[in-house]
């Protein structure tokens, strides 16, 4: 235990939960569009790399460093997929999610998006994705915390379930008091430490393995096309991107259009500089470490590569980027269930319309802190999975349910509310079901689920009747709005 260390985390801490105290006194006199989404009025640079870093959990320090080290480079297809699909998601969906939700009545969350695209009065679709929302994001937020509990117990030897409980009164804290603004804030400075960590631990112990004996290594580690269920599965993690609805929310957040073509190049070069460097940190962490199976099993190898190359209080500030990776995706994740309820469930459904904006922002408070206790839970359960396997089970659900109908309420005039709501729930249900029945196959869940949610989506807006003649205005008006006019 390095006292540098410990010293380094608290002001890191102490710095994150000043920035909630700060946005909770700025923006006070600000309702829920404020509190949800920022107002819309988010720069560039604090959009791209809050997208980002909301995207980039703990996983990418932990848990895919973890796959490398342990079972070869096959498993960078995953790098590779994300790579590819967050791409395509900044250049093909951004620009016009943007636009559709300020003409969709100005919408603030993604089912509200998507119910106003369609100007339904039913609450069916809301209702639907507000309880996938809550689920996922109660799985997701726990993976989260749970490595908080580990970087905490291998660096200082506090007790795992301690370091959680300490980890997520910070989270919320700031993520309660300063709502998206404190969340994108926190997130664009952890976005950055995220970036630099990885950048400078690997590329020193590379240096370093001139001088060392480098652990011997397996046969085949190196061959990344040894099989084909590893490439198809890591290159369909790209498919998230399109329905994870705390990494597209930014997008709408954005202060214009003019701002999304800077961002996307901030975001996308942000990306593929991380997971580049995740897959080097678990290749070189296993020939700079040699195999060790508590470091396999824990997803240790960027921590200790860190601890044993650099001394007490920059060795502190890397590690930290655990910390920020960890924070950075559970705050956005808490947030983005807390807008779904209180936004679709709470006013429309429990209320009726009746509620004010001070009682809707206390409505997604309370949510804040029922899912993170929750998580909690699920974290410090010790058959709850390892981080990686959490964080896959939750994208997929998140990529295939509410990808197909995103892009096809952006890109189809023919698509339907019922098509929407087919969509979302063969998405959904195809996923959890091929998790419980089919996980043998070595197929990642999210492809044939996102295969399903599409076909249903279409086939049932084909079968249907065709939208009217308002809906089909509102997507022309969409596809030629010009905030500039």
């Amino acid at each position: 235990m390095k006292i540098s260390e410990i010293v380094v985390f608290v002001i890191y801490l102490a710095f994150m939960l000043s920035i909630g105290i700060f946005f909770f006194f700025k923006n006070r006199s600000g309702g829920d569009k404020t509190y949800f989404l920022g107002g819309r009025q988010m720069g560039p640079w604090v959009t791209a790399l809050s997208a980002g870093a909301s995207d980039m959990s703990a996983w990418v320090l932990m848990g895919l460093p973890a796959s490398i080290y342990s079972l070869g480079i096959g498993q960078a297809w995953i790098a590779v997929g994300l790579a590819i699909g967050y791409t395509i998601s900044w250049l093909v969906e951004a620009p016009r999610l943007r636009r559709f939700s300020v003409v969709a009545n100005d919408s603030i969350t993604i089912p509200q998006y998507l119910t106003n695209r369609f100007l339904s009065k039913s609450k069916v679709l809301q209702i639907m994705c507000a309880i996938i929302f809550l689920v996922a994001y109660t799985v997701y937020a726990a993976s989260s915390i749970k490595a908080c509990g580990t970087l905490f117990n291998t660096v200082i030897g506090m007790n795992a379930n301690t370091a959680m409980y300490l980890a997520a009164i910070i989270i919320i804290g700031y993520t309660f008091l300063g709502g998206f603004t404190a969340v994108c804030w926190t997130d664009f400075f952890q976005g950055m430490l995220m970036l630099g960590a990885l950048l400078i631990a690997p590329i020193f112990a590379g240096f370093m393995l001139d001088g060392m004996q480098t652990a011997t290594m397996p046969e085949g580690y190196f061959n990344a096309f040894a099989s084909w269920k590893d490439i198809v599965s890591g290159l369909g993690w790209g498919l998230g991107y399109f329905g994870m609805p705390h990494i597209i929310i930014r997008f709408m957040s954005l202060e214009s259009q003019k701002s999304l073509k800077k961002s996307a190049k901030i975001g996308i070069t942000w990306t593929v500089l991380i997971v580049i460097f995740s897959v080097l940190a678990g290749c070189i962490g296993r020939l700079f470490l040699g195999f060790d199976q508590n470091i396999a099993d824990n997803s240790l190898v960027f921590i200790s590569m860190v601890r044993r190359i650099f001394p007490g209080v920059i060795s502190g500030i890397l590690l930290s980027a655990v910390l920020a990776a960890s924070m950075s995706t559970a705050d956005s994740q808490l947030l983005a269930a807390a807008s779904a309820f209180a936004s679709d469930v709470y006013r429309p459904v429990i209320r009726k319309g009746k509620a004010g904006e001070k009682e809707m922002l206390w409505a997604g408070r309370l949510v804040v802190l029922v899912i993170a206790v929750v998580a909690l839970l699920i974290a410090s359960n010790p058959n709850s999975g390892s981080i990686m396997s959490l964080v896959s089970n939750a994208w997929s659900v998140f990529g295939a349910a509410f990808g197909p109908a995103i892009m096809l309420s952006l890109f189809w005039k023919r698509f339907t509310f019922g098509g929407a709501v087919a969509g979302i729930f063969a998405g959904a249900l195809v996923d959890v079901l091929w998790l419980a029945f089919l996980s043998s196959t070595g197929i990642y869940e999210i492809i044939p689920a996102t295969v399903a949610g599409l076909i249903a989506a279409v086939a049932v807006s084909l079968l249907g009747k065709k939208p009217g003649d308002d809906v089909e205005a509102l997507f022309d008006r969409a596809l030629h709005y010009d905030e500039d006019k």
